[in-house]
């Protein structure tokens, strides 16, 4: 039994916390909690009703996008005013880091790895634009779309991740391209670093 299993209960409860924690805009149904969670429905009913009496979530009606009549259907989604929202967020971020040697474990057969760096939910900020920025040589996507879900099952959210062959990273380290600086300008965790970035910046 892990950590938050110990403390939260069930697997299941975790993972629909997590759901919920880690995507904290977005609003889900029975269907899609279970689904996400991999849970049955009857178990998601159980956790939500759970955690709207705790009030870390709350109901509300969306619009099903998959009725042509636009039917609203209800769905729930992280109280932005629970007390312990950041606490919580930080702690399920905490208990479910993944080391730096899993990281590169995970990625080592995607093709040949310059600059890895980590930002986003990796270092606590649920707004980035990135999660995960690759950089290297003769990079396979599929490969590369296997791994990121492998860390997507292991964080239980959805990642935001960049991919760049060296020289086209390169070209836009170079004209100050806005996403490559939206990693670089703020807070982030270089993991593996074979083009000497780190170097260049602090010049």
């Amino acid at each position: 039994m892990n950590i938050l299993t110990a403390v939260f209960g069930s697997e299941g409860k975790v993972k629909v916390m997590r759901l919920f924690l880690f995507n904290p805009y977005s609003a889900y149904n029975l269907t899609a909690v279970s689904k996400r969670a991999q849970i049955s429905p009857r178990e998601a009913r159980e956790h939500i009703k759970t955690l709207v009496r705790a009030r870390l979530i709350r109901s509300r009606m969306i619009v099903d996008k998959n009725l042509s009549s636009k039917k609203k259907i209800r769905a729930w989604t992280l109280n932005q005013k629970f007390p312990q929202k950041t606490a919580l967020q930080d702690f399920f971020i905490d208990i479910t880091s993944i080391s730096k040697n899993d990281l590169l474990s995970r990625l080592s057969r995607v093709g040949r790895l310059r600059l890895v760096i980590l930002s986003g939910i990796f270092i606590h900020d649920l707004e980035s634009r990135v999660d995960i920025l690759i950089v290297g040589e003769h990079l396979k996507k599929r490969s590369i779309e296997t791994a990121i879900l492998s860390l997507e099952a292991r964080i239980g959210r959805e990642l935001t991740y960049a991919v760049f062959e060296t020289s086209d990273f390169t070209y836009r380290l170079s004209v100050y391209d806005k996403l490559v600086r939206d990693v670089l300008d703020y807070p982030h965790q270089v993991v593996l670093d074979r083009l000497g970035l780190e170097q260049r910046q602090s010049r």
